[in-house]
């Protein structure tokens, strides 16, 4: 981080002492909060499932969470989605929003943090189906490249019987849009195949 600073400031502000401890302070603060998903176990977490008999769709919307892109190291802020079919086995929802974050606190595109809680849930819960649907304002296209600073971007992935069955996520999408109009969102994911996708705003070229 010392050298980061010495290659993008001039030396006269690289100098001041106010960044005398800034390379410890962003270190700890990546270790701590950006990046400690690496330290979590998505099995570990979802270990702790009770028996249930209950297979009727289980969900949790609105569920906050911040992320680092890989591409240029820049945060992302938006809500989760999250539903699964039960397979015999349930979790606290505690343990959802703790599954995203686990995925969340990495370095990660946000369509593969859609794919990788829905697939946690199928492999360590035995879900019968799942799906993780996401909407978030991504620093890469809002202070950056396009600099749209209303966009939000979409991210979802659809499994099993989840996948299957357009009544199914008919269900889950009424509830993702019922909680956007209580916070005062706006809701639509969009489309139905698994791991699909949508983006708001202008975007042009390769992913930036």
């Amino acid at each position: 981080m010392g050298a980061f600073l010495d290659a993008v400031l001039p030396a006269e502000v690289r100098a001041d002492s106010d960044l005398d401890g800034t390379p410890a302070r962003v270190a700890e603060a990546w270790l701590e909060d950006l990046v400690d998903g690496y330290r979590q176990d998505p099995a570990a977490l979802l270990a702790g499932a009770m028996p249930a008999r209950g297979r009727d769709l289980v969900a949790v919307t609105g569920i906050d969470y911040h992320s680092m892109c890989p591409h240029h190291l820049l945060p992302s802020r938006g809500v989760a989605h999250v539903a699964y079919l039960p397979g015999g086995r349930v979790i606290g929802f505690g343990q959802l929003a703790r599954l995203v974050d686990c995925y969340a606190h990495r370095l990660v595109l946000q369509e593969d943090l859609a794919r990788q809680v829905a697939e946690a849930l199928v492999l360590h819960l035995g879900a019968r189906g799942a799906a993780c649907v996401l909407d978030a304002e991504q620093s890469c296209l809002t202070v950056r490249g396009e600099r749209r600073r209303g966009a939000r971007a979409h991210a979802q992935c659809f499994l099993g019987e989840l996948a299957d069955d357009a009544r199914l996520q008919a269900r889950f999408r009424s509830l993702v849009e019922g909680g956007a109009r209580r916070r005062g969102a706006s809701p639509r994911p969009t489309g139905a195949a698994a791991g699909s996708r949508s983006r708001s705003g202008s975007r042009s070229g390769s992913r930036s």
